[in-house]
């Protein structure tokens, strides 16, 4: 009955998903991405993302909202909420693609990538800060890691494929995605070598103990590149493998298509990221991070870098990546700083700070304002907006819808000015 009941639920979220998916504004926005991705003007893009670790996302896409009893099942029922209300309420430039994507089981991984238990405490508030507890304590402990090899689990991941496909596969193509465990914050190293070693005793150990910072660097960087080439060789790579924290176009690659089948990284896009290492100086962000990146983001096809992290002092730093397409420019960056340093060799990904947004209060005018302000100093680029990290609505989702629509209002005027 529960498998009935789940299909039930299912099935007509799939097919209200899959007319939307036709639609032909979904061509127009991949032309928009692809365009502005290969550096042509366009009118800006505009991004509005969220999930379930966003406080309000958890309040109305939780589980008790949710009407499935499988918990896998649910999670694709979650997911195609999530995309009906992006594309019915909030109205952005989110593709929503024809197909339903489900991750292959991986063996490994999680929360133990190295061998050893990335362990945070959470503060108990809802949507509070958590802390590090790093298993390296010591220097010796070294000895406790180890890299995560890829490897499928065929027979989990086709157990899985059977009960969606018995549910929805005569209505959504499902891509199956066996895309390895070190891609995006899993392999930009800064991710988890702050959960390793610890924030405060990162930096202090950058000053006195380099020798072994570099160590502990050169074995995550190879462990990566090794994750990474085993993937490659199994043909697990596809076109839907990319990441970008935007939409994966762009003319000098592939679209992405569902089981494209085996594609190299140079196909795709990559994600690459170095929040943890806001405050470490230009020279030290080289020294201690970028040089170990570098290698491993070079087999990709395009990347984008930068997540919150303050990039104003560090463009010129990553100007080292052949293949660097997008930057990030986070709330707490100066935009003119950045967008004078980015000109139009890159796009922008201007991402505005929530809270002068939509999380405490809906104030048009301040939105106007920042928003004009920001566009004006990106004039003659590449910018997209992207309001991510949105905690709270308070209690108004169309916050979100209005917001969409303001913003691209002041964008077309500021680019028709």
């Amino acid at each position: 009955m529960t498998m009935q009941h789940d299909t039930e639920v299912l099935r007509p979220l799939a097919e209200r998903y899959a007319a939307i998916a036709a639609l032909p504004i979904q061509a127009e926005k991949r032309k928009l991405w692809t365009d502005h991705f290969s550096l042509k003007p366009t009118r800006v893009p505009i991004l509005a993302t969220y999930g379930m670790w966003n406080v309000w996302c958890r309040e109305v896409f939780g589980d008790v909202r949710m009407e499935c009893q499988d918990p896998f099942l649910r999670a694709h029922e979650r997911g195609l909420r999530l995309r009906l209300f992006q594309h019915e309420i909030v109205g952005d430039d989110s593709i929503q693609e024809p197909w339903i994507a489900m991750g292959a089981s991986l063996k490994g991984g999680g929360g133990n990538l190295w061998g050893v238990d990335e362990t945070l405490h959470a503060s108990g508030v809802e949507g509070g800060a958590a802390a590090f507890d790093p298993p390296l304590k010591d220097w010796a402990d070294m000895t406790k890691l180890r890299m995560t090899h890829h490897e499928v689990d065929e027979a989990g991941t086709a157990r899985n494929l059977e009960k969606l496909s018995a549910a929805i596969g005569d209505v959504l193509p499902i891509d199956i995605q066996r895309t390895p465990s070190y891609i995006g914050f899993k392999s930009d190293i800064s991710t988890s070598i702050t959960k390793l070693r610890g924030m405060e005793q990162l930096m202090i150990d950058m000053y006195e103990a380099p020798e072994e910072v570099h160590r502990l660097l050169a074995f995550m960087r190879d462990g990566i590149l090794q994750n990474n080439r085993e993937a490659e060789e199994a043909g697990h790579y596809s076109l839907t493998s990319g990441q970008n924290q935007a939409m994966c176009y762009a003319g000098e690659l592939d679209p992405p298509r569902p089981n494209s089948g085996p594609r190299q990284r140079r196909d795709i896009w990559g994600f690459c990221a170095a929040q943890e290492y806001t405050l470490i100086s230009p020279a030290f962000h080289d020294e201690f991070l970028l040089q170990y990146q570098l290698p491993i983001y070079a087999h990709f096809g395009l990347i984008h870098y930068g997540c919150c992290e303050d990039l104003g002092r560090k463009i010129g730093l990553l100007r080292q990546f052949k293949n660097l397409r997008s930057i990030a420019v986070t709330p707490v960056a100066d935009v003119p700083l950045c967008a004078e340093q980015i000109g139009t060799d890159y796009a922008i990904s201007w991402r505005p700070n929530p809270t002068d947004m939509v999380c405490c209060g809906y104030d048009e005018d301040r939105i106007r304002r920042i928003i004009g302000e920001g566009l004006t100093a990106c004039k003659g680029g590449y910018p997209h907006i992207h309001l991510k990290d949105v905690e709270t609505v308070e209690g108004d989702v169309t916050r979100l819808t209005r917001w969409v629509k303001l913003v691209r209002d002041v964008a077309e005027r500021v680019w028709a000015g």
